[in-house]
């Protein structure tokens, strides 16, 4: 029961922080191919 507890609660962290990543680098992606073409990402 605990041990499932705890991972359940350390899980969010981690799924988080990988949401997070994936959003920064599909932005930082955009933002690169926009600044070579020189246009304003918005």
């Amino acid at each position: 029961m605990t041990v499932g507890l705890t991972i359940y609660i350390l899980m969010w962290p981690v799924l988080v922080a990988t949401v997070m990543f994936a959003i920064a680098r599909g932005f930082f992606k955009e933002w690169l191919k926009a600044r070579r073409e020189g246009r304003m990402i918005i």
